[in-house]
This record gives structure tokens, C-alpha cells and sequence, in this order.
């Protein structure tokens, strides 16, 4: 990068550190530097797919199920047991880990797009002569032509410019063009205030210039934006964590179950070898939900179809639960919170209070008249292209010819009484523009358009006051103040029209904003109710930020505004100390915002990231949510993004946000339902070998429950709706655990009555009915378990009591329960059918226990769960 104590050499002086000269480099001195390396991004070492698949294999249900393959195949290849096991355990297995590594697939495009930016060729002078090269080929101390239209190859100091401008809004996020100089200035750090550089991936306006590169490739400012991308890893969603913690759980009590089954069987039982390995492989299928990967992958993609419809598209499956646990959003300004559109929003004409401007204007009035002054001296225009409207100019300008549309005018139609004769256009230097017309009546008006401190317009002390103080109020609003002034002249001036050389009389001023959007200020609001708080992230000035903050309610009068600078003040630990009380951020770096987001997820909170800029991309990779605009995105914040707003607005964040809580809490419900059946078998199966019964269940048998009893019905929880009061709720913070708010209480229950229950019904069927057999045992438990978990999902999914609405509200749920009960069923009692999966036919008493057993878990989980509420409300009363 540039050295900072070299902005205030002379071009000689700065030649001479890059070893140059006014001809550049000579092709010996270019080959000689090539060496060193190339203008080219480079991208960070990826894993391969064998590591990949080791990765999600180390996961410990994975080991679990992995063991469970394993050990099933050496039984099955012994002639103890059949082949279906592992096959069915093993298919499992892949699915899960296919799912994962295709997850992680569509995450690293950012630096690809990021090196699309590149420029192809660029325009040298080496050896004395201009000649055209490949920008890759480009080194330090070249020089290089800048031209209006060009995109910059390399980071360089400026030997020339001339009304030059620039586009810096993927580098510093604000699209207003930077006027550039070749002067010496101040050193300093940001890249917004760096006024004779230019920056690789920047684009020329207007102007030319030439320039010395001075980094290329990795050390230019994209090239540390490149390098952060490569650094910066996403960290695992508050789901994949929880899940992860609930996984060791159940393996360390499969684990303690195993051990123990297997003491008792072999030791106190008489089971061989073989069949305490049968056990173990039924254990391990018992103890893992095999499915729940499954169903938490349809629930997630179910919720980036339902965030797609509310204009956020979902770029990483995973995140779409990490949406609903939110509770900071930092945000940038413009075109997320704000319109994207400069407007004139205050006018004020001399020895009148300032006003707002009017829906229409009438020509009679004073707006309109101090309207007409700067209509004329604008150039800014809106052309119609292919029958599209297309918006020309300065966006300052673009504000007053906006403006005049309520007035039904343009600036072409004001030329038709007042012909443009000459102008003297903008100057960087002078801070004005000025047009000369004609008028009816054979004299000639001068308006003069500018800066206030800049017209040259005479004023008494009492005007002056005048002036400031509006000036002041307009600042304060947050309003970007112009200027107008005229004057007739009954000759036209000879020569070249020189705006500060000719008096005038001061119009009035105009107060430009890019005012908020109304929608946005209600969706902050609407986040502050969810406990969600609301960052605004902006390359505005402090104050003008903090005016724009107030308005939308995002901060208070009294709370923290910090600058880029002052932020790099403050170390780690004071700035994670502070976080919270600093809710508008002025001309911050890409380091900067990284070092936001990590302060607050060092807080354990869960942080969304918004932005449009390449600058933007390595915070919103770093957030929890990394959020790009879709229509002024670059493709470098898309590549780096979870979700892209197609409408680039805030009030869609909130709205995301609201799906995101429903998604997981139906997750919640799936863990619910499946966790519990999970817990019953494993105590089931080690109460009954304890007592001598033998394994209630075969390992295929339990695989059917899990994967068709509890899974299919499971796939359809991700559609219940939301609760409804998803949004009065704080956010669930990342550390609270998955069995919070009442989760265990309820998985617990519902274990101990699926243990009393199938265990009392394995108990009837091997010693008090007729034809009593293990077989028959096992036919009866499984028709129970299977029915009756599936039954008990209408108690689960919803979190109130159970209602007519209940049953009706999720009819692909029914559906799906209705068919995957016959094939349950079907399974158990057709001839031949049921053989294959160990089962016998029953007899018509084994029916009615059946039948009636089936619905005594839904009686006694709606009992408990309507206790509970009852509890609730006392509690919340008291």
C-alpha cells in the first residue's frame, strides 16, 4: 500500500521512491519488478472433497451411525444378521453428509467475483512512449493514463489531475463521486479523505490524470479486501451449534447405555458375543434421530421459499434459522434505510422562515420562483432510452430536476423564455457553476449555483446572521445545503463567463436529503419491539449520520456516534466493553466493520451485516447474516452474502426476521418430536434386557420408526405457521440451550410415558394374552410406539391448547400422517410383509390394547402441557 509519509513529496520525490521517472520504466526495469510478483488477486487454499467428507464424518452422530454401519456389515457378513441394516443405516449416512458438503458448495464465490474485477489492459507510458498492456503486467512505478470511463488496474499516487472525479463507492460505500487533486495533503488513513490517490476497482467520471502505481495485485486496498475474504471464516450457526451439543448428549448417553446393556446382557444375561453386538448396533440406531438432519434441512429450505416471497433470497441454506435468532442489524444507510434518492425536502428566500417544499408548486409562489433559478442552472436531465427513463448527471442536480416535476417544469421548458447563452460549468476549486440567459425583454440573468460560502454575493451583517442560521438548522436536519444567486446585466460579458468575478443577489437556499424510507422507519421500530437492535453503518459526516439516526429512531439524542478513526482509537476489549452504547458508525474501513461484528458476536450476540460494496463483503462474510443488495449490490457483497434483498430494503430484514423465528421454532417442535420417541427406546431397551425380556425391538424395526414414524411426519412440521407472537418475543441468544423455555420438561415427559407405555404393552403381549411370543410382543410395541408418536404430533406443534383449527391449519401434515400410518401399519400385518421385518399377526384383544394405547400420549402430553400454561399465567400475574 502507499506509504503515508510520501503523500507530502513533490512528484520528483515520489518518482524518485518508486524508482521512475517522467518516461517510466524502461522493459528491463518492468521484467526486473515482474518477478516480484503479478497484479492479480489471489484466492486462499481450499479443501478438497476427502477432507470435506472427513470433516462432517467426524461429526459424532456421524461416528455413531458410522460405527453402527460397521459393525452391522460384520454381522451381516457372519450370517448373524440380514444386509438390510447396513444398507439402510449406511444410505442414511451419505444422505447427511451429502447434504452438508452440498451446503457448503455455493458458499466461496466472493473473491471470484471479487477478481472479475480486474481490469484487462491499461494504458502506460514506458520508455517515453503511450502503449497499451495487459493490467496484470502492470508493476510498481508505471505510469498510468487515466481517462474518463476508466476503471483503475493498481492503488497509485496522482501526478496529475484535472477536474478529475472518481467512483469510490466500492471501496468506501457511498456513491457521490470524489473530487481528486495531485497536491500534497495531510496523511491520513481513510480512504475517503485520500484525495491525491486513486484505488484499484474505482472507476474515473470525468476528468484524466496520471498516476504512478504505487501497490498492485494483494497489496493494493482491494487486495486487503481480498486477503480479509480469504481470512475470514463464517462461524457455525446458532443451530449447528445447539445441535451439535444436543448429538454429544445423546452419544454420550448411547454410549453409557451401550456399556451397560452390554454388562448386563453378557454377564448377568448369558447373551454371546454376537448377539451383545446385535444390541449394540440396535442401541446406536435407538439413540440416534437418523432423520433429523433431514427434516431440519427441509425446514430451512421451506423457509428460503417463504423469505423468497418476501423479497430476501436465501444464498445459504443454514442461515435462514440464524435470520430468526437476530438481534443486532447493522445496516447501511443509503438505499437500505434511506431512498437512494437525493430530494429537495427545505427552501428558504431571503426575509422568510425556512419551509418545506410542497407536493405541487405553483408558479405564482416563492418556491417556485427560487425554483426557476436553479432549474436553469442545472444540467443534470431525464432522458427516455428504449422507452425506459434514464436519470443524467450529478445526483445533487438530479434533486432539482426532481424537484421541478411538481411544478410540471423542466429545464428545457424554462429555456424557451430564458435560452442558455453561455455558461461557466462546475469547478472542484471554485465550488460554483454559472449560466448566462437571455431574457424576453433583451436583458441578460446570471444565476450563479453553488456553495453558500463560495457565491459571490454581498451581504449586510443582519443578512448574514440570516444566512448562517438557516444554514445552521439545515445542517442539523441532516440536509446538504446549495445555494443560488442572480443578477441582470444589460450586455453580455465579453470574454470566457467567470462566476466569481460578477456580484449577485442571493435567491435563497435549498436543503437536499436522501430522505428516509418510511417503511424502514416502522420495520426499526418493529425490530425494537423484538428486542432487535438497529446499527447505522454510513461514509456521511458524524452529525449528519446522527441527525438521519434520530429521525428513524435509531439512536437517541444522547447516544455515541464514532468515527472510523476513533474507533481504531479503542482496543478490542474497549470496544467490546462500549459496543453497545455506539449505534451510528461514520467512515469506517472494511477492518473496521469486521472488527463491529466479532465485538458483538464476542458478546454472544447474533449480528446481520448489510451492504452494497466490495467493501462491504468481508463483515457481511464475518456476520452471522451477511446481507447484499440486489439491485445496487455488487457481485462481490452478493458472492459473500447469505441473503440478498431484491428490493434493497429494511423493512424486508424484518421481515425475514419473522420467518427466521418461525423456522426454528417448528425446528424446535421437530426436535420435540423426535427426541422423546429417541430417549423412550433407549430406556426401553435397557429397562427390558435388564429385567430378562430380551430386545423389545429389532434394529430394523427401530430404523422404521425413526425414519417413517417419526420422520415423514417430522418433514411436514417445518409448514405450521407462526405462533403469532413470534415478534413480541426477544431473540433466543446463542448460548440459551436448545431444551430452554419448557423443551426438556416436555421431552422428558413425553420419554417417561412412551417408557411406561411400551413397556407395559411389550409386557402384555410376552406374558398375559393367549398367544403370548416375543414376536407378538414386538408387534404390538411397535404398532404402539410407531402410531402413537405420530398421533402426539397435534400436541407439538402447536404450543397452545389444542383446537379445531389445530387439526385443519396444515393439511399436507394430515395427509402425510394418514399415508405413513397405512404403510406402518401395512408393514405390520400383511402376510409375507411383515415377516420380512419380523412381525406376526395379532389378535383381535392385542387390537383394542393397540387402539387404545396409541392415544394415551396425546391425552397426557395436552394435560401437561395445559398445566403448564396455567403455571405461565400465574407466574407472569404474580
Amino acid at each position: 500500500m502507499i506509504l503515508l509519509a510520501n503523500q507530502n513529496s513533490s512528484n520528483e520525490q515520489v518518482l524518485a521512491h518508486y524508482n521512475t521517472s517522467e518516461k517510466g520504466l524502461t522493459a528491463a526495469e518492468v521484467t526486473t519488478r515482474q518477478q516480484k510478483g503479478i497484479n492479480e488477486l489471489q484466492e486462499g487454499k481450499k479443501d478438497n472433497i476427502f477432507k470435506q467428507i472427513g470433516h462432517h464424518l467426524s461429526d459424532i452422530a456421524s461416528l455413531v451411525l458410522l460405527f453402527a454401519v460397521i459393525l452391522s456389515t460384520y454381522l451381516a457378513a457372519t450370517g448373524h444378521e440380514s444386509w438390510s441394516q447396513p444398507l439402510i443405516i449406511g444410505g442414511i449416512l451419505v444422505l447427511n453428509v451429502s447434504i452438508s458438503i452440498y451446503q457448503e458448495k455455493s458458499a466461496e464465490k466472493a473473491l471470484a467475483a471479487l477478481k472479475d474485477m480486474n481490469v484487462r489492459e491499461s494504458t502506460v507510458i514506458r520508455d517515453g512512449i503511450r502503449q497499451t498492456v495487459e493490467s496484470k503486467d502492470l508493476v510498481v512505478g508505471d505510469l498510468v493514463v487515466l481517462s474518463a470511463g476508466d476503471q483503475i488496474p493498481a492503488d497509485g499516487r496522482l501526478l496529475t489531475a484535472n477536474n478529475l472525479t472518481i467512483n469510490e463507492s466500492i471501496l468506501t460505500g457511498e456513491s457521490e463521486p470524489v473530487e481528486k487533486t495531485s497536491d500534497e495533503i495531510e496523511p491520513t488513513k481513510e480512504i475517503g479523505e485520500r484525495y491525491n490517490e486513486a484505488f484499484s476497482g474505482t472507476g474515473v467520471v470525468q476528468g484524466n490524470a496520471l498516476m504512478v502505481v504505487t501497490a498492485i495485485g494483494m497489496d493494493t486496498e482491494l487486495g486487503s479486501i481480498a486477503g480479509l475474504l480469504n481470512q475470514t471464516s463464517k462461524k457455525k450457526t446458532p443451530l449447528q451449534e445447539k445441535l451439535d451439543t444436543l448429538s454429544k448428549r445423546l452419544t454420550t448417553v448411547a454410549l453409557i447405555g451401550g456399556v451397560l446393556i452390554f454388562i448386563i446382557g453378557f454377564f448377568f444375561r448369558g447373551f454371546d458375543l454376537s448377539s451383545g453386538l446385535i444390541m449394540g448396533v440396535s442401541l446406536a440406531v435407538a439413540a440416534v434421530p437418523e432423520t433429523l438432519p433431514i427434516i431440519v434441512t427441509i425446514s430451512l429450505s421451506y423457509g428460503v421459499i417463504k423469505m423468497s416471497r418476501k423479497n430476501a433470497i436465501m444464498r445459504r441454506v443454514n442461515s435462514v434459522e440464524t435470520v430468526g435468532s437476530i438481534d443486532v442489524i447493522a445496516s447501511d444507510k443509503t438505499g437500505t434505510l434511506t431512498q437512494n434518492q437525493m430530494t429537495v425536502t427545505k427552501y428558504w428566500v431571503p426575509k422568510n422562515a425556512p419551509e418545506s417544499t410542497s407536493s405541487e408548486v405553483s408558479e405564482d409562489s416563492k418556491e417556485f420562483q427560487l425554483m426557476r433559478f436553479m432549474g436553469l442552472a442545472t444540467d443534470a436531465q431525464i432522458k427516455e432510452v428504449d422507452g425506459e427513463k434514464v436519470e443524467m448527471g450529478d445526483s445533487t442536480e438530479l434533486a432539482i430536476v426532481h424537484w421541478m416535476e411538481k411544478a410540471n417544469t423542466t429545464r428545457f421548458e424554462l429555456e424557451k423564455d430564458y435560452p442558455r447563452v453561455d455558461e461557466d460549468p462546475f469547478d472542484s476549486n471554485k465550488k460554483l457553476m454559472a449560466t448566462l440567459h437571455k431574457t424576453p425583454y433583451g436583458k441578460y440573468l446570471l444565476v450563479v449555483k453553488g456553495a453558500i460560502d463560495r457565491l459571490p454575493v454581498q451581504l449586510t451583517d443582519e443578512q448574514s446572521k440570516q444566512v448562517q442560521s438557516v444554514n445552521k438548522q439545515f445542517a442539523q436536519q441532516a440536509l446538504r445545503v446549495l445555494s443560488v444567486g442572480y443578477t441582470l446585466l444589460d450586455e453580455k460579458p465579453n470574454g470566457p463567463l467567470d462566476a466569481t468575478q460578477i456580484p449577485v443577489k442571493l435567491a435563497g437556499l435549498i436543503g437536499i436529503i436522501d430522505p428516509p424510507r418510511p417503511a424502514a422507519i416502522t420495520a426499526i421500530k418493529k425490530a425494537k419491539s423484538a428486542g432487535i437492535t438497529t446499527l447505522m453503518i454510513t461514509g456521511d459526516h458524524p452529525e449528519t449520520a446522527k441527525a438521519i439516526a434520530t429521525q428513524m429512531g435509531i439512536c437517541e439524542k444522547n447516544d455515541r456516534v464514532i468515527t472510523g478513526s476513533h474507533l481504531r482509537d479503542l482496543s478490542d476489549e474497549e470496544l467490546q466493553k462500549n459496543i453497545e452504547n455506539i449505534k451510528v458508525y461514520a467512515r469506517v474501513s472494511p477492518e473496521d466493520k469486521i472488527r463491529i461484528v466479532k465485538a458483538w458476536q464476542a458478546n454472544d450476540s447474533t449480528i446481520a451485516m448489510t451492504g452494497d460494496g466490495v467493501n462491504d463483503a468481508p463483515a457481511i462474510k464475518a456476520a452471522d447474516v451477511g446481507i447484499a443488495m440486489g439491485i445496487t449490490g455488487t457481485d462481490v457483497s452478493k458472492q459473500a452474502a447469505d441473503m440478498i434483498l431484491t428490493d434493497d430494503n429494511f423493512e424486508t430484514i424484518v421481515s425475514a426476521v419473522e420467518v427466521g423465528r418461525t423456522i426454528y421454532q417448528n425446528i424446535l417442535k421437530a426436535v420435540e418430536f423426535l427426541i422423546g420417541v429417541n430417549f423412550a427406546q433407549l430406556f426401553m431397551m435397557i429397562f427390558a434386557v435388564a429385567m430378562g425380556w430380551g430386545s423389545p425391538l429389532l434394529a430394523e424395526q427401530l430404523l422404521l420408526i425413526n425414519v417413517l414414524a417419526d420422520g415423514i411426519p417430522g418433514f411436514y412440521i417445518c409448514r405450521e405457521p407462526s405462533e403469532g407472537n413470534n415478534m413480541e418475543k426477544a431473540p433466543v441468544n446463542r448460548k440459551t440451550s436448545i431444551f430452554a423455555d419448557g423443551l426438556a420438561q416436555r421431552v422428558t415427559f413425553r420419554a417417561v410415558v412412551f417408557t411406561i407405555l411400551t413397556l407395559s404393552i411389550f409386557s402384555i403381549g410376552l406374558f398375559s394374552l393367549s398367544n403370548s411370543s416375543i414376536t407378538f410382543a414386538r408387534t404390538m410395541l411397535f404398532l404402539v410406539l410407531a402410531l402413537g408418536s405420530m398421533i402426539d404430533i397435534y400436541v407439538i406443534k402447536t404450543r397452545s391448547k389444542l383446537t379445531l383449527q389445530t387439526f385443519t391449519n396444515n393439511m399436507p401434515l394430515n395427509i402425510g400422517l394418514l399415508g405413513t400410518m397405512l404403510i406402518v401399519v401395512a408393514i405390520a400385518t400383511i402376510p409375507g410383509l411383515r415377516e420380512v421385518f419380523g412381525f406376526t399377526a395379532l389378535s383381535s384383544t392385542a387390537w383394542i390394547y393397540v387402539i387404545i394405547s396409541i392415544f394415551i400420549p396425546s391425552i397426557l402430553l395436552e394435560l401437561n402441557k395445559r398445566f403448564s400454561l396455567r403455571k405461565e399465567k400465574r407466574t407472569v400475574q404474580s
